[in-house]
């Protein structure tokens, strides 16, 4: 055998060994932590001071630790809807919580779907809330494989149903028959989680985990949120309300811990991008106040505002060894760029039609994107629009309203109106609007008047 050819077979396997790592690292597990009305100030990592999230504190410390993420919406279902479908609420078949509750349409690629196509296992645990079991938009039939938890919104209310969904029949919790409270649905939910991690550690998985709390119990009345303990705040001298809210959010913290500590025993923690967000700012309902804990931190506005405080989201992601750990990242991303993100992350072309852009190369700590202008609208109390373009925010907070402008860079509490002072700005965002929307007939910007029903 000569030496050329010699050469030629180390260079081909060579090759060969590299492609196999390639093909192998570019399958990473991954696993999306979604919060219920979570608060950008109500982790310690954003500055919380009375709420225990030792956790997501750390996962914090040993990953990148973002500022200037945006959820789809202000609102439950369409941010879920942005986030599963890489658009905004300008092109989103969900624009605003309703009743009977939309699904996503049949040709809508979803973010299952693109990890399926990339041959990863796929299960969703936990609160859905675009599509019913018989709709377009069923969660089997957007791409999971294995689907636990509630289908809709109004259900997700209550923390102790007589059954969940487990994939398209009917799952009877029995411990709650009769309106007994057996079974803490994310209790259920956070072990549902560990099974499967256990089950798949030998094959790439995605698994969507939209956990359901701290959002209120709207079904428990009138003592506010229910959970089963309190602790560890029992003994403090705050609202019972307020005791319940923080429990709810170091449980779930606790259960993030138990995640990470199975991906070390798996030997699955340096092959695993954790990725922990909210779907949208903090709520004032079922007797909580979000003043109380500063659940906004020193942005303006709560949940179903357009104002930061109802969008800009707490977001942390951790791959050791990938995703630079200790980071604080401005890197500006919103929820419609997370399909597109993991169509490049598992080595995919991105889908036409979509509004995100990959942020990887910005997760990945290579190098920041610059980001298009961000758009939301949101319909539910009237018709409200806002723009981010660079460090300008525009809100218009009714359909009468004048657009406001507020420069982030400076007043990240949007307390200083300056569209007078920058009407060129506003000009820009009027233009960016007409092309950043089209009419959705669910929901039109004037709703349609409702049809007498013959009660008054």
């Amino acid at each position: 055998m000569n030496r050329t050819f010699l050469l030629a077979i180390a260079c081909f396997s060579t090759c060969v060994c590299i492609n196999l790592f390639a093909a192998d690292a570019a399958r990473p597990n991954v696993i999306f932590i979604l919060a219920d009305d979570l608060g950008y100030g109500d982790l310690g990592c954003y500055g919380q001071q009375k709420i225990k999230t030792p956790a997501i504190d750390k996962l914090a410390a040993e990953g990148t630790r973002f500022t200037q993420v945006y959820a789809g919406c202000t609102v439950c279902a369409p941010s879920r809807c942005a986030l599963m479908t890489g658009k905004h609420t300008g092109h989103a078949t969900i624009r605003g919580n309703m009743s009977p509750e939309p699904a996503v349409r049949a040709d809508e690629i979803c973010l299952a779907e693109i990890f399926k196509a990339a041959g990863y296992s796929t299960a969703m645990i936990g609160k859905w809330g675009v599509g019913l079991n018989d709709s377009t938009g069923a969660p089997n039939k957007k791409g999971f494989d294995y689907f636990l938890g509630y289908l809709t919104q109004q259900a997700a209310h209550n923390y102790y149903p007589p059954f969940i969904w487990k994939n398209a029949e009917k799952y009877p919790l029995d411990g709650n028959a009769g309106g007994k409270q057996g079974v803490y649905t994310h209790d259920l939910f956070a072990q549902e989680a560990l099974k499967y991690i256990r089950e798949k550690r030998d094959v790439p998985f995605f698994l969507y985990l939209p956990f359901t709390i701290p959002h209120t119990n709207n079904e428990a009345k009138p003592n506010g949120m229910q959970v089963p303990s309190d602790a560890p705040y029992s003994d403090e001298k705050w609202p019972a309300t307020e005791k319940n809210f923080a429990a709810m959010i170091t449980r779930m913290d606790s259960d993030i811990g138990k995640i990470m500590a199975l991906l070390k025993e798996l030997n699955l923690d340096e092959r695993t991008l954790v990725i922990f967000t909210s779907d949208n700012g903090p709520h004032k309902e079922g007797g909580h106040d979000s003043e109380f804990f500063k659940s906004r931190g020193a942005l303006r506005g709560i949940k179903r505002d357009l104002y930061e405080g109802g969008i800009r989201i707490p977001a942390i992601a951790r791959w050791p060894g990938k995703v630079p750990a200790g980071v604080v990242s401005d890197q500006v991303w919103a929820f419609w760029d997370v399909l597109p993100t993991m169509a490049e992350f598992t080595g995919q072309k991105i889908p036409g039609g979509i509004d995100g852009v990959s942020v990887l190369p910005a997760l990945l700590g290579k190098s920041a994107v610059e980001h298009p202008p961000l758009y939301w609208e949101f319909h539910e109390r009237g018709f409200s629009q806002a723009v981010r373009m660079g460090d300008w925010k525009a809100v218009k907070p009714g359909l009468q309203k004048p657009w406001e402008l507020y420069d982030l860079a400076k007043d990240v509490g949007e307390e200083h109106d300056v569209a007078e002072q920058h009407k060129e700005i506003i000009a820009k965002v009027e233009e960016f609007v007409k092309s950043a929307r089209v009419d959705s007939e669910l929901f039109p910007i004037v709703p349609k008047p409702k049809a007498a029903t013959g009660n008054k």
